[in-house]
C-alpha cells in the first residue's frame, strides 16, 4: 500500500493525508471490490497465526487481518501513515521499516504479504529476497500487485491507475511519477518476468495466480474494470523440505 523504497525521494510523506482522505471516499473501488475479497479468501481459515505485512500503510489489511485471529505485524517507512495506523488500531503491532531489510529473524512469520506495495520498492531484488527470509518453511507469501502492462502504461505518465494510456517501453524497468487526487507518489514498472524470475529464485513456489473480476460495486466501473483488469493476485510457498 505505501513506499517501501530506498533514499530516493517517494512522495510519501507528502501525500499521506491525501492518501488516508482518498480511502476514506469512494475511490477504492480496486481494493474494496476486486482484490479485498480474494486476498481475504487466500488467509481465511487456513491456520495463519503470525502475518508480517509489508508496507502496510495506515494499517488497512492488518486489521483485515486480526479480525481473521492472526497476529499481523505492520511495517512502513512513512510515519504519517504508521500514526494513522495506530491511531485506528492502538493494539496493533505498527514498525517503522524497510522492505529491502528487514528487521526480523529467519522463519519468523508464516504468512508475508504485500499488499499492492511491489511498485512502490526500489530495490525489488532485496526486497523479495528479504520476504523469502523471514517466511517460514511452509509459509506463504501473498501478493497482490498492479499488472506490469498497466505500469507500463502510467508510470512517468503522471496518470493514475485508471487513467489509461498507450503501453511504452514494457520490457524496460523504471520509476516515475504518478498523481491522483492529491497524491503524487513515485512508482517502480517492472515487466511480470522480472518479479517471476526473482520470486522463483527465491526458491518459491507458485501456488495461486488470478487476475480477478470485480464482484461489486457500480456495474460502469465493473464493466470497465473487467473490460481491462489492472491488478493479479499470486500466492507463492516457501518449501518445507
Amino acid at each position: 500500500m505505501s513506499a517501501t523504497g530506498g533514499a530516493a525521494p517517494t512522495g510519501w510523506t507528502d501525500s499521506a493525508q491525501a492518501w488516508i482522505d482518498d480511502l476514506a471516499g469512494e475511490h477504492e473501488f480496486g481494493r474494496r471490490h476486486v482484490l479485498d475479497p480474494v486476498m481475504l479468501a487466500r488467509v481465511r481459515g487456513r491456520g495463519f497465526s503470525r502475518a508480517l505485512d509489508v508496507g502496510c500503510g495506515e494499517g488497512r489489511f492488518c486489521r483485515m487481518m486480526a479480525a481473521e485471529g492472526i497476529a499481523a505485524t505492520g511495517i512502513d517507512p512513512t510515519e504519517p501513515l504508521l500514526a494513522e495506523a495506530r491511531a485506528r488500531d492502538p493494539g496493533g503491532d505498527y514498525r517503522i521499516g524497510r522492505a529491502e531489510r528487514l528487521d526480523f529473524d529467519d522463519d519468523g512469520f508464516d504468512l508475508v504479504v504485500s499488499y499492492l506495495s511491489l511498485i512502490d520498492i526500489a530495490d525489488i531484488r532485496a526486497a523479495i529476497g528479504e520476504m523469502a527470509r523471514v517466511l517460514r518453511p511452509g509459509g506463504s507469501l501473498l501478493i497482490a500487485n498492479l499488472n506490469p502492462f498497466n505500469t507500463a502504461a502510467i508510470v512517468g505518465g503522471g496518470a493514475a491507475p485508471d487513467q489509461r494510456n498507450a503501453i511504452r517501453g514494457y520490457l524496460n524497468e523504471r520509476s516515475g511519477w504518478v498523481a491522483w487526487r492529491g497524491i503524487r507518489i513515485r512508482n517502480w514498472h517492472r515487466p511480470m518476468t522480472t518479479y517471476m524470475a526473482l520470486l522463483l529464485g527465491a526458491g518459491l513456489e507458485l501456488r495461486f495466480f488470478v487476475e480477478p473480476a470485480a464482484s461489486g460495486g457500480p456495474s460502469a466501473q465493473q464493466q470497465r474494470y473487467d473490460d481491462a483488469p489492472w491488478f493479479h493476485v499470486m500466492e507463492w510457498r516457501k518449501p518445507a523440505d
